[in-house]
């Protein structure tokens, strides 16, 4: 496609939504001018495969009297649109603009005089100075889709010049004159017809447009528009959707997209802001479909590492656990017990995970007798990128807060341990927990959750985050020049684009 599918984003959706929008896009002047010779070019090739309808009449020839003529099978064999501006109609939509184009026509022409007298030939015409203005105005089909049509067309035709070939040549110039005014005002008429149907022709490029987006095997998001869109003398403000759902079943979350809005910017071509709400509505997703649990076994944690996820490992500090369950493998469920809730602040992404983490020992008979679980509340900062067509991120830091829920050993019961990067505290009742040395005690337990942080929670949430988000795309369109930049509510991309043919 081209810079006409700049048009599939301002689709106008049922006036009567009034749904907050979890993603803003703003389109610039920038992006016009500068996509502007890519959609002048698909005009041009459509307009050159359009036929002209006939045209026909009859005048007044002295001396001879009346000459009745039909011009028919007239093409266009060049055309070539040379100067050409797209701008910001505010309220309204976009306006095009040609001028000092000139045309190519060849078709055939058939007279008839003196009541019996026929001749006939082929003609080719050349029009300088054509100039065509029209208002491209957007709205959507039955179906929700974007749509285009062109309104206001208004196509002046300059200078002529019409050669005929073949037939009486003394016969040209008695009707040369009243050939090129009718031309002239068919071609005034026929020309915005065609700028038309070259507009509406994208339609059909546009009922393919999917609004929905697949992320994985759990999730799409979906990219309908809320409102319509807003026009003013600088930019195209459109308010998409954006929100998740789980594969085939839209179901509403709990909460709803607050309000948001963007400064207005105009040095790149696109402007991109993505609400919290968006990055939550995963969130709900991905809880609902129960994906964020993770079964943690001694075989994903590597053969150097000198600790092991056993009943030794745990019973350094719980020797009740190695006395009853000797020599055993232990099994760690992670899971979440809530949705991750997501904060845009000032240059800081924060997850909040709250789930819970159950130690299991694998008896020899393969069934699993639990040991502990703790409550965990996790919070996370992490970095985020534009990767080619997607949003990507990475977790970096952390801080766990992590409290027994459960344990089989009553000595472990009541035990709060705050974990924070390089640092653990553990507590009960205002004390240290346990019975080994303090220093011996949270040594274990910090290597014991930092292992399965490192090996099993950052890795499961970056793998999400690093399959990435599809941005809402236009076309084949590539982001080039990519900025990106955490504010409070919601992220900013900030990007340049470019077009493949």
């Amino acid at each position: 496609m081209s810079l006409w599918c700049l048009l599939l984003l301002l689709a106008l959706p049922d006036p009567t939504v009034s749904t907050n929008p979890g993603v803003k896009v703003q389109i610039t002047q920038k992006a016009l001018d500068n996509g502007r010779q890519i959609g002048i070019a698909y005009l041009q090739e459509k307009l050159k495969s359009v036929k002209i309808s006939n045209i026909s009449g009859s005048e007044d020839v002295s001396p001879i009297g009346d000459v009745e003529y039909r011009l028919s099978g007239m093409r266009i064999t060049d055309l070539v649109l040379s100067q050409s501006s797209l701008g910001l109609v505010p309220g309204t939509g976009i306006s095009l603009s040609i001028g000092n184009a000139f045309i190519n026509l060849h078709g055939d022409w058939h007279v008839t005089y003196l009541g019996f007298i026929q001749d006939s030939g082929c003609f080719d015409l050349d029009i300088s100075g054509l100039t065509i203005k029209a208002t491209i105005s957007v709205g959507s089909d039955e179906t929700g889709r974007p749509s285009v049509s062109s309104n206001d067309c208004v196509a002046r035709v300059g200078d002529a010049n019409i050669d005929f070939h073949e037939g009486a040549s003394w016969l040209y110039n008695l009707f040369t004159s009243f050939i090129d005014q009718a031309l002239h005002d068919s071609l005034e008429n026929q020309i915005c017809l065609l700028v038309h149907d070259a507009i509406s022709d994208l339609n059909s490029h546009l009922k393919t447009l999917n609004v929905l987006a697949t992320v994985d095997k759990y999730a799409e998001i979906e990219y309908s528009m809320v409102t319509p869109p807003s026009i003013s003398n600088f930019l195209i403000e459109l308010s998409l959707k954006g929100e998740f759902y789980n594969i085939g079943q839209h179901q509403e979350p709990p909460f709803s997209a607050p309000p948001f809005s963007l400064p207005p910017q105009t040095s790149s071509m696109l402007y991109i802001g993505l609400s919290s709400f968006m990055a939550n509505s995963a969130g709900f997703v991905y809880n609902r479909a129960r994906p964020l649990s993770l079964n943690i076994t001694d075989d994903m944690i590597p053969s150097s590492f000198p600790m092991r996820l056993n009943t030794r490992t745990f019973g350094a500090f719980v020797p009740e656990i190695s006395k009853r369950f000797p020599d055993m493998k232990v099994k760690i469920l992670l899971k979440t017990s809530t949705q991750p809730k997501v904060t845009f602040e000032p240059n800081n992404v924060i997850l909040q995970l709250i789930g819970s983490f159950t130690a299991y020992a694998i008896l020899p008979n393969t069934t699993l007798e639990p040991l502990f679980t703790y409550k965990v509340d996790a919070s996370f900062s992490g970095n985020f990128w534009i990767s080619g067509q997607n949003l990507d991120g990475s977790l970096q830091r952390y801080r766990i807060d992590v409290t027994m829920e459960a344990s089989y050993f009553e000595d472990l019961h009541g035990c709060h341990v705050i974990i924070s990067d390089g640092w653990t505290t553990i507590f009960k009742s205002g004390q240290l927990c346990g019975h080994m040395p303090s220093d011996m005690y949270t040594t274990y337990l910090k290597d014991i959750f930092m292992l399965v942080m490192k090996l099993a929670v950052i890795p499961k949430v970056n793998g999400y985050l690093q399959q990435g988000v599809s941005l809402p795309g236009i076309g084949r369109m590539n982001l080039i020049n990519s900025k990106l930049q955490v504010k409070k509510g919601y992220m900013l991309l900030g990007t340049d684009v470019h077009f493949t043919q």
